[in-house]
């Protein structure tokens, strides 16, 4: 079986935005903006054997806050310039009760069937409550990469970054 490390898109591989102090995803591509060292750390991921699969809630499709043309345009400059093996994506709101919208394991459940994936070996990078949810429905080990608007968050792991995050998956220092 594989390892994988799932990763969430907004806080982690892209900068957040801050809206009066709250976060939000970007809407468009001039908003869009990878978080530093984002390239080099999933290539560590890789070289490491781990499958690299990008999980993502963008109820703002469902909203009709963003259009799904701006999403592809994000998701095609993820691809072109990041090492992933997929980006899966649930464009849904709370409201449509969908299986796939984390903190539910619907998306990861999917990566795990498709790619052959040992979820007990795997790891979800987030940076949110849902993303830890997430992790923890479908059995991964989840690690927050810290932000100043998730300090409430319970998680199992916390990491000051994605260096520290994927050090530690790396390093494996400490029983997950």
């Amino acid at each position: 079986m594989n390892k994988a490390v799932f990763l969430d898109r907004d806080g982690v591989v892209n900068k957040i935005i801050l809206k009066d102090g709250e976060p939000h995803s970007p809407r468009s591509l001039s908003e869009f903006e990878f978080t530093e060292n984002i390239e080099e750390e999933l290539r560590r991921l890789k070289k490491a054997g781990y499958i690299v699969i990008i999980v993502s809630n963008q109820p703002d499709i469902a909203r009709g806050k963003m259009d799904v043309s701006e999403l592809d345009k994000m998701n095609d400059m993820i691809q072109a310039n990041l090492p992933v093996d997929d980006i899966l994506i649930c464009p849904h709101d709370d409201v449509d009760d969908c299986s796939c919208r984390k903190p539910r394991p619907g998306m990861i459940s999917h990566a795990l069937k498709k790619y052959n994936i040992d979820a007990n070996q795997s790891f979800f990078m987030g940076d949110g409550w849902k993303d830890m949810e997430a992790a923890k429905n479908a059995g991964c080990k989840g690690i927050l990469i810290d932000a100043r608007y998730n300090q409430d968050v319970n998680c199992f792991k916390r990491a000051k970054h994605i260096q520290e995050a994927v050090s530690t998956i790396l390093n494996k220092k400490e029983e997950f």
